[in-house]
């Protein structure tokens, strides 16, 4: 759901903030337990507020029900299940770097700091379940796990994390026919138009072959989007919706936190900003038919 990617995008200003070149920000080799204890608070903090200004002024404005699941795995070709697995990725990761930060070992960063984009994300959904418009849905907490175990499970098997996920917009006419849905603006649709969303799994190159040439920031990148979309569900084909199809894109990337740089300030920017795809050359692959190469893609 969209509140969803807002989410993502709070979480990252947060990072962003605590990404100040600091010797505060030096990671410490042993724990650090004031620092933990601040991670632990703030983290709670900051999550039952979230928990908090959504249930206030999100869903207040939408009748109350008893709980209860909905089905909503066929709405928006999956785009909303995409955005769930990237959203649960970037907050667990988050949670993560900052146990790593205090000095909690290994074991404890992925117990605690890994799956918190999982809990706080199946929160929202106890949330949703109470909500007449809405209702709990399997395929989200589905989505939620994926996110973590690609997190967790890179982290297991390589101790380092290879493939990342990663966003990019581009506007789309379908906004301007339902504005409402789709967003008024280019921020709302940012976070609204599916139409013009494309999710990545971007794998480094060199991390994979680290005795060969490839540059260290050099990645190959693999999308997933759709287009045609002016509702959640597949509606007959109208004077206003075309029948909506997936893409599959097949691009370059670039891992900016493998550019050198002696810069703190730099390599704090490049580790926010890292989340969006670099745009680059690409080949889109349509389930309608056709393929079609971009010059350069966003």
């Amino acid at each position: 759901m969209k509140k969803e990617v807002f989410i993502f995008f709070l979480f990252y200003v947060v990072m962003a903030t605590a990404q100040e070149p600091s010797s505060f920000w030096t990671k410490s080799d042993t724990l650090n337990k004031p620092r933990r204890n601040a991670v632990v608070i703030s983290e709670s903090i900051l999550g039952a507020g979230a928990l908090l200004a959504l249930d206030r002024l999100w869903y207040a404005d939408f009748p109350r029900s008893s709980f209860h699941f909905t089905n909503d795995n066929n709405q928006w070709k999956q785009m909303d299940k995409v955005g769930h697995i990237m959203t649960s990725y970037y907050v667990g990761k988050i949670g993560m770097e900052f146990l790593d930060w205090s000095g909690v070992r290994e074991k404890d960063q992925l117990l605690y700091g890994a799956t918190l984009g999982f809990s706080f994300l199946t929160a929202i959904e106890v949330l949703d379940g109470f909500s007449s418009e809405w209702g709990a849905s399997w395929g989200d907490i589905a989505a939620n796990a994926a996110g973590t175990g690609l997190l967790i499970g890179q982290e297991l098997l390589w101790k380092e994390q290879r493939i990342t996920m990663k966003y990019s917009f581009h506007q789309t006419s379908y906004a301007k026919l339902r504005p409402n849905t789709l967003g008024e603006n280019f921020l709302q649709q940012t976070l609204k138009d599916y139409n013009g969303q494309t999710y990545w799994l971007s794998a480094n190159i060199w991390s994979f072959n680290k005795e060969g040439t490839f540059p260290k920031w050099l990645n190959i990148a693999f999308g997933y989007g759709a287009e045609g979309m002016l509702y959640g569900e597949n509606l007959p084909t109208n004077m206003f919706q075309q029948d909506p199809y997936r893409q599959f894109y097949l691009s370059l990337d670039v891992d900016l936190t493998k550019i050198k740089t002696k810069s703190k300030f730099l390599k704090s920017v490049f580790s926010v900003i890292n989340f969006i795809k670099i745009p680059a050359p690409t080949l889109e692959f349509r389930t309608k038919g056709g393929i079609k190469f971009h010059y350069l893609y966003f």
